[in-house]
């Protein structure tokens, strides 16, 4: 595709050590890679906002960190753009055999289904273990999700929410022992187990606690913002309220919201 070693060739001149760009030329695999998360976080910012013409160029920049890696990789001669694509395309053909074998799935749970059994069956093939392939840059909640249903695909989940909404409350009883105590350290572990049995519980419930703690996150803004018009109408800012009036504000942004 033209425009696809277009990209290739300007990579390739940008680490050129002949003229290419100091600051390309300077890079690595890890200096990268905060700028590859940084750049899927922005296309799925794009797609929240409905921004067809942001996402379109969101997109072209995530696009553009693959073929940084690749270059790299290419250079060191470890592999290349094109052992990416083929890499890429055996996966899903294998990861497909209803589409390209002949096997047949009902519906798209039993294709998840069956697809995380072919990737198990990869991990087992290359003895790799069930958790070492669940990334540690993930952010915490959608590690702590992945965790939690990659071990429940081996039968080590609770049978039912029951068992997990006693865990939460398990946890925060344990929390509140260590609060008291006044053990820093202890609270914070605490803390991290009752974050993970909450991660676990959304699980049961089908609800995705990334995208749950996203959809807090708006609201709350949303509702300051209220909470802070508001105040703005009489010349005031939340500075100038005490805490039973901003409590009173922020009850009726919710209403209002």
């Amino acid at each position: 595709m033209r425009e696809i070693d277009e990209l290739l060739a300007i990579m390739k001149r940008l680490r050129d050590p002949d003229g290419g760009c100091p600051w390309d030329l300077e890079q690595d695999f890890h200096t990268i890679a905060p700028h590859t998360i940084e750049e899927a976080y922005e296309v799925a910012d794009a797609i929240e906002r409905n921004d067809m013409p942001g996402l379109q160029d969101e997109l072209g920049d995530l696009l553009f960190q693959v073929v940084f890696h690749a270059r790299l990789a290419e250079e060191s001669r470890a592999f290349g753009f094109a052992d990416v694509v083929a890499g890429l395309s055996g996966k899903m053909v294998r990861r497909h055999p209803h589409v390209f074998a002949g096997a047949s799935v009902t519906d798209a749970k039993a294709q998840t289904i069956a697809w995380e059994a072919q990737k198990a069956a990869e991990r087992r093939a290359a003895a790799v273990g069930v958790l070492d392939t669940v990334p540690r840059a993930l952010p915490a909640l959608r590690r702590a999700a992945k965790l939690g249903r990659r071990a429940a695909s081996v039968g080590f989940d609770w049978p039912d929410i029951t068992g997990v909404r006693a865990k939460v409350t398990e946890e925060l009883g344990e929390l509140d022992e260590e609060i008291q105590a006044g053990d820093q350290p202890a609270v914070e572990h605490e803390l991290g187990d009752l974050l993970f049995a909450i991660v676990n519980l959304g699980r049961h419930l089908g609800i995705d606690p990334e995208t749950a703690l996203q959809a807090a996150n708006n609201r709350f803004k949303r509702r300051f913002g209220h909470l802070e018009e508001s105040l703005a109408q009489a010349g005031r800012v939340p500075d100038d309220a005490d805490l039973e009036e901003l409590e009173q504000l922020w009850q009726a942004a919710k209403k209002a919201t």
